[in-house]
């Protein structure tokens, strides 16, 4: 079922309160991302962007344990959390909602996909400090593995086979070839891991280009890899460590350069301004690293310029 995107009839906030991807920071320590819809909701986000819809997904437990059967931290209770994701990102779109789906750790990218993939084609926007390009054929011997920073290898159909294939979705979720990633701001270090996403189709521009070129040539780039396929709705990822770590400290791994709020702002305006494009993952902010919630009230602010383009769309229906 293809998903018609000549206009919205409003919008989907739903809160995924997730920290299952992401490693302990120290020995007893949880994550505090699964307190992000929380706490941007308490700083005014749910009345910044008036969703028609708002739909709560119930918090996953953490574990630190191996599973059986998989490599990944929290493997199965991933699968089971971006389950609901999917359903509750098809469901949106069966309605004609947006879905903005705000977690949350960057593994339920994998269920957003999942879930528009049931009404479309799909092409992916990556906006993100890291290229998230952990898989198999790079891993470390570890005994345990993070989803939150495999998630573009992933959505291209690389990794764990637990979070490969989904009801009613194809594997890979999106053709290399129709993925781009924006942001990634330790490509050029000697020690980076992950150099055969250069052997993909995937196309990156990174920290250092998009400063040094501007915002506008980085649209432009974008598009004329998402025109190749006019046909084809593209969803938007925003992993929130593309700021500054100036800007934006309360993220598990902070880093520079990055955007401003202003930048940030800007770019997203000119993705979610196109009619094709179908939802938005918004990840890793962590209120524990923000206890008087100062960056989320600058995070609400830029997410309100951002999205200002979603109104304009409606009102063109």
């Amino acid at each position: 079922m293809a998903y018609p995107t000549d206009g919205i009839a409003g919008t989907a906030l739903i809160r995924a309160p997730s920290n299952l991807g992401l490693r302990p920071l120290r020995p007893g320590h949880e994550p505090g991302t699964w307190r992000g819809p929380q706490a941007l909701t308490e700083a005014g986000l749910e009345v910044a962007l008036r969703p028609d819809r708002t739909v709560d997904l119930a918090r996953p437990r953490y574990s630190t344990e191996k599973q059986p059967g998989t490599v990944l931290r929290n493997g199965p209770a991933i699968r089971r959390f971006n389950e609901g994701v999917t359903d509750a990102v098809a469901a949106a779109l069966r309605d004609r909602l947006f879905p903005i789906v705000v977690g949350g750790d960057c593994s339920i990218l994998i269920g957003a996909l999942a879930g528009a993939r049931r009404h479309a084609e799909l092409a992916l926007v990556h906006l993100d400090g890291h290229s998230d390009f952990r898989h198999p054929g790079n891993y470390e011997d570890f005994p345990l593995h993070s989803a939150a920073g495999m998630d573009l290898a992933l959505a291209i159909g690389l990794g764990d086979p637990l979070m490969l294939r989904w009801d009613g979705a194809p594997d890979p979720l999106v053709p290399a070839e129709r993925a781009i990633q924006i942001g990634e701001r330790e490509g050029r270090d000697p020690d980076w891991g992950w150099e055969d996403i250069a052997d993909t189709a995937i196309t990156r521009i990174d920290m250092f280009e998009l400063l040094e070129r501007g915002l506008p040539d980085a649209l432009r780039r974008s598009f004329a890899v998402l025109d190749r396929t006019p046909a084809i709705p593209f969803w938007v990822h925003l992993d929130v460590d593309i700021l500054d770590q100036t800007v934006m400290p309360a993220v598990d791994s902070p880093g520079s350069p990055g955007l401003d709020y202003a930048g940030l702002a800007e770019l997203l305006r000119g993705f979610v301004a196109s009619p094709r494009c179908l939802g938005l993952t918004i990840t890793i902010y962590d209120p524990d690293l923000d206890p008087d919630g100062a960056y989320a009230g600058g995070l609400v602010s830029m997410l309100a310029d951002g999205l200002a383009p979603l109104a304009a769309r409606r009102q063109g229906m």
